[in-house]
């Protein structure tokens, strides 16, 4: 759908006033749309699951074309040679690596099965969610840690914490929905002390995003044969979030243990996706360019209004209103952008996904109206 019917279409005053006839032209080339595959504008603009605007890629479009023949099949042949390709990513053995629907389901299913029944994850608050809600359904306990003052996870108390009890501790670095990031060091120390008394998860999703030079993966510490689990996902960088695909790097034995109690696992299409993906360098790059392009422009803007806002290291940015967040959303609502839902207890930040450009520079005209 064009602009202009999609204009036409919409009901909505923030769209129109949105839009209206200060229409703001697409930044790409005939040939960036076809590569890339921009999303169209949607009605309201959806800046609040920290999707990719971009993809699939025409490379691994065509793939999934392609594979429509092999929907008759079930996926285990074709996974394992996806198993071998990140085993060889990743430098380590096939047996190290598990593939799930996504990697919220690699977070979802290592909850389960190693603190179920009463077991202790210690996590911190605010953090992305899915391993701690999904494994308190099965018994598991939260023992929640505050970020620090500068918003980032205080490893010092989640260490001081540990007991006989712990079964886990869980690290999303960079942070949802913060983006902040632990220093390398520190983070280096924390995992391989902690992962002495038990085992420490390192959610990357957003790895990718990093810009840090040499920054570590905890993966590092699993070819050591550290208690140490790593999740790493197709939703972000690499545009799949729709296709459900992830997987975790774990010593051999915890993978097999969480293996068991993997539910969804995933299918052909989002197989060959995922292979593709993994061989798509342009649209890799293309990807964290756009990100870190909507992310300079929504810096001028928060920079403009006296915004306090944290340099992400992911495809997101949580910043400070001054405003309850629920207000906050239904203002931007009617401006026609959706934004990110309450992060207790932070209730005057709001996190906003990177989007297209185009949808990026219609955000910032909505942020400027609504805190005149």
């Amino acid at each position: 759908m064009n602009r202009r019917a999609w204009i036409k279409r919409s009901g909505t005053a923030g769209a129109l006033s949105l839009l209206g006839a200060n229409a703001i032209a697409s930044t790409l080339t005939a040939e960036e749309k076809h590569l890339f595959n921009p999303r169209p504008l949607s009605d309201p603009i959806q800046l609040n699951f920290n999707e990719n605007p971009f993809g699939p890629s025409a490379r691994v479009r065509e793939t999934i074309t392609n594979s429509f023949d092999l929907g008759c099949r079930y996926p285990s042949n074709i996974m394992e040679e996806l198993v071998d390709m990140l085993a060889a990513r990743e430098g380590v053995t096939p047996d190290h690596i598990v593939v799930g629907g996504g990697s919220t389901e690699g977070l979802k299913v290592t909850g389960l099965t190693f603190a179920n029944n009463g077991g202790e994850i210690i996590a911190a608050r605010p953090t992305f969610l899915a391993m701690m809600n999904y494994a308190r359904q099965w018994g598991a306990t939260v023992n929640w840690v505050d970020l620090d003052k500068t918003l980032t996870h205080d490893v010092d108390e989640m260490e001081k914490r540990i007991s006989s009890k712990t079964k886990l501790v869980f690290l999303c670095n960079p942070n949802n929905p913060t983006s902040t990031l632990l220093p390398k060091e520190k983070l280096v120390d924390f995992c391989t002390s902690a992962a002495q008394k038990t085992i420490v998860f390192s959610d990357e999703a957003y790895y990718d995003f990093i810009e840090e030079e040499n920054y570590p993966s905890m993966i590092s510490l699993v070819k050591k044969g550290e208690d140490v689990i790593v999740s790493r996902t197709f939703s972000k960088v690499y545009g799949l979030a729709g296709l459900r695909i992830g997987y975790l790097v774990a010593r051999p034995e915890l993978a097999r243990q969480i293996r068991r109690n993997v539910v969804a696992n995933t299918n052909v299409l989002a197989i060959k996706a995922a292979m593709s993906a993994m061989q798509d360098d342009q649209f890799y790059k293309f990807s964290l360019a756009k990100v870190k392009e909507g992310k300079q422009l929504m810096y001028s803007t928060m920079d403009e209004l006296g915004l306090e806002y944290i340099q992400s290291n992911t495809n997101f940015i949580f910043f400070k209103t001054g405003r309850n967040i629920n207000a906050f959303n239904a203002q931007m609502l009617k401006e026609g952008i959706k934004v990110g839902r309450p992060f207790p207890p932070f209730n005057e930040w709001c996190r906003i996904s990177m989007g297209t450009i185009e949808e990026v520079q219609l955000f910032n005209q909505a942020l400027k109206r609504v805190m005149s």
